[in-house]
């Protein structure tokens, strides 16, 4: 008997994990794989609306998905402000009665489901298969109770949901960071009350090309080259006299720069304070994506680079572009030749101990 998986969640929003262990599931379950975006789930209330959270589920599947999968929203259009699933589950044995049916449900649902509506009757018409957290201790009763399987796969990764909507990780679909900032969701919204419309055109393209860089030069974990990326200005609203405030209690060692380049210590500073940022990474790309410094990790090299050959700088930078994209080190050490000659014709002076350090160490001036 063929066989399908449900697998329902708020996907507030649809991230990788949720992808991964899809695959999983259709795999070791050979199984196809049908999701069902939550209207009102009982235990979270989403951010975003059911509509938006259907468009990126689709944005996911269009871009990472499988012949496997599919989407079915029948909560979503089911009468009613509250659905159980114990009304989907009998949507899917009436709709397809020769099929098998399991309900794939995550470690936290596992010590839940005891609460559950109908609970013994959702046992009675498919097979609940669980995956594991090694987070999340088990209820072995509930496990023992209502027959459950355990899906042997642990590779879905640490993010979450939360992680998306707070910027802590965008492990997820291109498309789906795409609509979410197409859409101003989640850290969307944050970010504007900080940045103008301009101010954050510019940090969008920085984040997605110092991802692309990341990614491209197989830099573990690129995901935080978008998030310094997409906060590496979010400190130039801060007017000088407050900044330098910040400055004497923050970065005293750095108290007096020049106005230019303090919006890479405020930008860290509201990282941390706003969004809850603590990466060190990702930190250091924002502190030092301005004027750089000696030894730069390699998100802190990529993140200057993306910064100084935005597209929307007005310039053709295709070249500065591509040489990133072969080679993040070497297209680094490009843009800061690049950098120093256009200082040079221009006749403007970017000089802060950090920044003649970091000239002395790649350019080799010390030599």
């Amino acid at each position: 008997m063929e066989k399908i998986v449900i697998f329902g969640g708020s996907f507030d929003p649809v991230h990788n994990g949720h992808l991964r262990i899809a695959r999983a599931a259709s795999l070791l379950l050979n199984a196809d794989v049908v999701f069902v975006p939550a209207k009102d789930p009982r235990w979270k209330t989403p951010e975003a609306t059911a509509e938006d959270r259907l468009q990126m589920l689709k944005c996911a599947l269009e871009e990472d998905g499988s012949g496997a999968f599919s989407i079915d929203p029948c909560e979503l259009k089911r009468a009613g402000d509250v659905t159980y699933s114990i009304d989907t589950v009998r949507y899917f044995h009436k709709h397809y009665p020769e099929r098998k049916l399991s309900l794939l449900i995550g470690a936290d649902e596992v010590n839940k489901f005891d609460q559950w509506q109908d609970a013994e009757e959702i046992v009675s018409l498919a097979d609940v298969v669980y995956v594991p957290r090694p987070d999340v201790p088990l209820n072995q009763d509930n496990i023992a109770k209502f027959r459950m399987s355990r899906l042997p796969y642990g590779g879905s990764g640490l993010v979450s949901s939360s992680d998306i909507r707070d910027l802590k990780s965008v492990d997820a679909p291109l498309k789906v960071v795409d609509y979410i900032e197409k859409k101003n969701l989640y850290y969307m919204s944050v970010l504007q009350k900080y940045e103008n419309p301009n101010r954050i055109l510019h940090s969008l393209s920085v984040a997605h090309l110092a991802h692309a860089i990341a990614k491209t030069n197989m830099v573990l974990n690129p995901g935080q080259a978008y998030v310094a990326g997409i906060l590496h200005d979010i400190g130039k609203g801060v007017k000088e006299e407050q900044a330098r405030e910040i400055m004497k209690a923050e970065y005293p060692d750095y108290a007096d720069y020049p106005a230019w380049c303090l919006h890479q210590f405020l930008g860290a500073s509201l990282a941390k304070s706003v969004f809850g940022i603590t990466e060190p990474a990702v930190i250091d790309a924002i502190e030092f994506h301005c004027t750089g410094k000696a030894h730069m990790p390699p998100i802190t090299k990529i993140v200057y680079s993306a910064d100084k050959i935005d597209p929307r700088r007005g310039f053709d930078s295709s070249k500065l572009i591509n040489a990133c994209l072969k080679n993040y080190y070497v297209g680094f050490l490009e843009v800061l030749r690049e950098n120093e000659k256009y200082l040079a014709k221009s006749g403007e002076e970017e000089k802060t101990p950090l920044s003649e350090n970091c000239r002395n160490l790649y350019l080799g001036k010390d030599q």
